[in-house]
């Protein structure tokens, strides 16, 4: 296989058809229109199964075709996206070698790096890459790991979220709603209220604080903290709808609220959230020289209330973003979020679930895909993934897994609709190795067999908070991370046509077609195909 074979504008790389019928991979590449993932995308499998790498590889191709992505990684293992070596010396992979690893390969850590770089070469090689691809995905992008709450990383100041956004948002009632919902509600869940004391139409402390915040925000005024601390004491405010004041929240109760606030305050970590960037999407998304940025936001090192509270202020930021954007039928932004349990349940509403929701089913019609990736396919709401267009299906650790997956599956290809085959998908997927994955594509006439191709990134596993200082910082970040937030959202202009020829829609040569198992789409048919590649071989 030749880089001509892939290496197309629009066309991502993700791996090579299996015929069902022998597991044998085919001899061309999979490629997946990049189009389709305005649709948005799921990747499921169980620890193994090849997941990370899938995503990694898919975050790869987008990078390389000029995609800007956020990923939100709660899990450690996306910063391999910053282990690239395209000159696949031992001496690059040295650092990145576990010692127990190599303990049980029977090498010294000398040894095993060499041994990897041989192995890197090989599969590279294997999928037709080289090297120089490498050097182009460096190229390509900048790639930025932030830590927020830590300096392992780069610096993301979280709190400064409070900071008036924009002019263009504040006038835009709808936009300026989402960011005072996300901003309070995930405050409220980091001082340890439940999701039922923190509900935005129920409790008290919610409806206050966004009185308070859009208040400000409306005024042109920042908020810290500090300041809406005394706020909440003292409101600017005497009446609540047509309650007074006193009525709908009296002053002792207030005064408790502000207790657990100051409390976060006056916390000995406190400060690390101030330190770093300003939390701006835009600013995320594109380097200081023009070029897209992958922006990593690490959270594996936080605990579970910290966690919910950035990822609900980061969607949040997102959803007024996007709302700044102009409409596009192209791809225009990538988010990635490497571990999505817990943060999209099928009953219970934690703060994070409302602007995911909010993503999945308006994010299209500005060009910004979302990809969800879990081990966990139980707890989660395919009601809201049923505006997810395809799905990657690796192995599942039980039948019960299965059946939820083909719940969720059949409710993207109608149910009771002809052509879903239940029963020969539930057949394939309990035949699956690893990295090889099911691709049900509602653009395709059928779903696919693929293996996933071998990444240009290391993977060499989660990175500890020692390994992230370790990693290469991009020219001027000590300037980036002290510098102001800008004055106003930046628009990402519109993606440039495809500048390829198309690629036949239903004619591609040698697809891995599933056997007697007509169309499953519940949308138009259009391009796709995808793979990508997990840890080793």
């Amino acid at each position: 296989m030749k880089s001509e074979d892939y290496e197309k504008l629009g066309a991502f790389y993700l791996g090579r058809p299996v015929d069902p019928a022998t597991g044998e991979d085919r001899d061309e590449p999979l490629l997946y229109d990049a189009k389709d993932l305005t649709t948005h995308a799921v990747i499921v499998g169980m620890t193994g199964s090849g997941k990370t790498g899938l995503g990694i590889g898919l975050i790869e191709e987008a990078l390389i075709d000029g995609i800007p992505v956020l990923a939100i990684d709660p899990k450690g293992d996306l910063g391999n996206l910053l282990l690239t070596f395209p000159n696949l010396a031992a001496t690059d992979f040295r650092p990145w070698i576990d010692e127990g690893s190599a303990l049980r390969a029977g090498q010294t850590p000398d040894e095993h790096a060499a041994s990897q770089a041989a192995l890197w070469r090989k599969g590279l090689g294997d999928w037709g890459q080289s090297p120089e691809r490498i050097a182009k995905l460096e190229a390509a992008a900048e790639r930025v790991l932030y830590t927020p709450g830590s300096n392992a990383g780069r610096p993301l100041s979280i709190l400064r979220a409070l900071d008036a956004p924009a002019p263009a948002i504040v006038e835009d009632g709808e936009a300026l709603r989402e960011r005072v919902l996300s901003s309070v509600s995930g405050l409220l869940g980091l001082v340890g209220l439940s999701d039922k004391e923190a509900d935005p139409i129920q409790s008290r402390e919610h409806i206050l604080l966004s009185n308070l915040v859009e208040r400000a925000w409306r005024e042109g005024r920042n908020l810290d903290l500090g300041a809406l601390i005394h706020q909440i004491q003292k409101p600017p405010i005497e009446r609540v709808g047509v309650f007074e004041l006193e009525t709908f929240f009296p002053a002792a109760e207030r005064a408790a609220l502000a207790m657990r606030i100051n409390n976060l305050l006056a916390s000995p970590g406190f400060a690390a959230w101030l330190e770093g960037e300003p939390l701006d999407v835009a600013r995320m998304l594109r380097a200081e020289d023009g070029r897209p940025r992958l922006a990593i936001v690490s959270i594996a090192h936080l605990a579970d209330a910290e966690r919910m509270f950035v990822v609900t202020l980061l969607l949040g930021q997102l959803v007024a973003w996007m709302r700044t954007q102009s409409g596009t039928q192209s791809l225009r932004a990538m988010l990635y979020m490497d571990e999505v349990f817990g943060f999209f349940p099928p009953t219970a509403n934690p703060p994070s679930k409302l602007p995911m929701l909010t993503l999945l089913k308006q994010a299209r019609a500005f060009g910004l895909g979302c990809v969800l990736s879990t081990q966990n396919p139980v707890d989660l709401d395919y009601k809201g993934l049923s505006n997810c267009g395809t799905w990657f299906l690796g192995r599942l650790q039980t039948e019960r897994d299965k059946a939820r997956v083909l719940d969720g599956l059949e409710s993207v290809a109608g149910a009771g609709r002809e052509g879903f085959d239940r029963a020969s998908l539930e057949r394939r997927l309990s035949s699956l190795d690893k990295r090889v994955f099911l691709l049900n594509n509602v653009h395709e006439d059928a779903p696919v067999l693929m293996r996933t191709r071998w990444t240009l990134s290391y993977l060499a596993g989660p990175l500890s908070r020692a390994q992230m200082k370790q990693l290469p910082r991009p020219t001027g970040t000590a300037a980036a991370s002290a510098s102001p937030a800008p004055a106003a959202p930046r628009l990402l202009p519109p993606p440039p046509p495809p500048r390829r020829s198309r690629l036949p829609r239903r004619s591609l040569p040698l697809r891995a077609r599933l056997e007697h198992n007509p169309p499953a789409p519940s949308c138009p048919p259009r391009p796709t195909s995808a793979s990508c590649r997990s840890r080793g071989p």
